[in-house]
């Protein structure tokens, strides 16, 4: 045997051990239908994710998965909805972080996100962005922060609500480039895009998955990936660390979460389930053409541990930014 095919030996068994761990454990998660809480509208980002993940579980275990939406309260009903179903695994939650990291900060939401819940398994990442409207006359980081200075008191920025990344990247900015741009807080993206598209709002930083079909559409220009690395759904727009603002850094994981009472071995179940529907090459081609972020798999334990820091830090740009409660 070659040097190349016992490298590609030891590649293959190993692989071909998880690929049969996680199957086997996907099946072994029940022989009972699921119940699938979204804390979001049927339509919305969250409830498009959670029906193509629903479709792949259930061809996986043989079981229906039903999707049930229970949208507001800042994801307290959906949560509530969780927290009093039993603890047996039979009812998870899809949801995006914000829903633990941010939200709980500014909203009075009746739960603990970080005792209440207990985050499973990823399935996507979306990066957020900075645009500006086709009239703003910027086409980078640079250009845009020397047109706000030449326009004092006159322009403003959209978040898609106040006490979310979105509002928090704007404060940042303002803070770290020495900028006065108006908060203006919108009910979700939608709304907020159209004030920017329309020339009425100048900034705004956004979802790329909400943003980058009216950017590919000539609607908006890229400003910056708010992001570690670039997007490969938008490789020549450089990220805004990159243009010298590596603090404004936030993207959102969307993925599986159960109530806390359910046992480690069920939670470490869902989890390998979750990361096989997500591994699954129709899955990954759906959610990464929808504009999302190839995903990173973690255990439970380190989904855990990420979203604590990212409730940490959230909690001190709240402080720091003097982000009303309920605002």
């Amino acid at each position: 045997m070659t040097n190349a095919s016992m490298i590609r030996t030891r590649l293959i068994r190993p692989l071909a051990a998880l690929a049969l761990l996680c199957s086997t454990a996907a099946m072994a998660w029940t022989d009972k239908p699921v119940r699938m809480i979204v804390p979001a509208p049927a339509g919305g980002t969250m409830d498009v994710v959670a029906r193509i993940l629903a479709d792949q579980i259930a061809a996986d275990i043989g079981q229906p998965v039903m999707v049930d939406n229970k949208p507001g309260a800042g994801g307290a009903i959906a949560v509530k909805a969780l927290m009093a179903a039993p603890a047996d695994g039979q009812t998870i939650m899809v949801t995006a972080s914000n829903i633990l990291t941010e939200i709980p900060h500014v909203m009075k939401t009746g739960f603990d996100p970080l005792k209440d819940v207990r985050p499973v398994a990823t399935v996507a990442r979306a990066s957020m962005v900075l645009v500006v409207g086709p009239t703003v006359p910027a086409n980078d980081l640079k250009s845009l922060i020397s047109y706000a200075k030449a326009n004092p008191g006159k322009l403003s920025f959209a978040s898609y609500s106040a006490g979310t990344s979105s509002h928090y990247a704007g404060m940042i900015l303002n803070q770290k480039a020495g900028l006065d741009l108006q908060h203006v807080p919108f009910p979700g993206s939608p709304p907020a895009l159209v004030q920017v598209m329309g020339g009425h709002i100048a900034v705004m930083f956004d979802g790329l998955v909400t943003s980058l079909p009216n950017i590919k559409g000539g609607k908006l220009k890229a400003i910056g990936v708010a992001a570690k690395t670039r997007s490969a759904h938008l490789p020549d727009v450089p990220t805004l660390a990159e243009q010298g603002y590596g603090e404004l850094d936030f993207s959102n994981w969307v993925g599986t979460a159960v109530a806390s009472g359910v046992s480690p071995a069920m939670v470490e179940k869902i989890n390998a389930a979750t990361l096989k529907a997500a591994a699954a090459p129709k899955v990954n081609e759906r959610l990464v053409a929808a504009g999302f972020e190839p995903n990173t798999s973690m255990s439970s334990a380190q989904l855990a541990q990420s979203v604590k820091a990212d409730f940490d830090r959230n909690a001190t740009i709240v402080k720091t930014f003097d982000i009303q409660l309920n605002q």
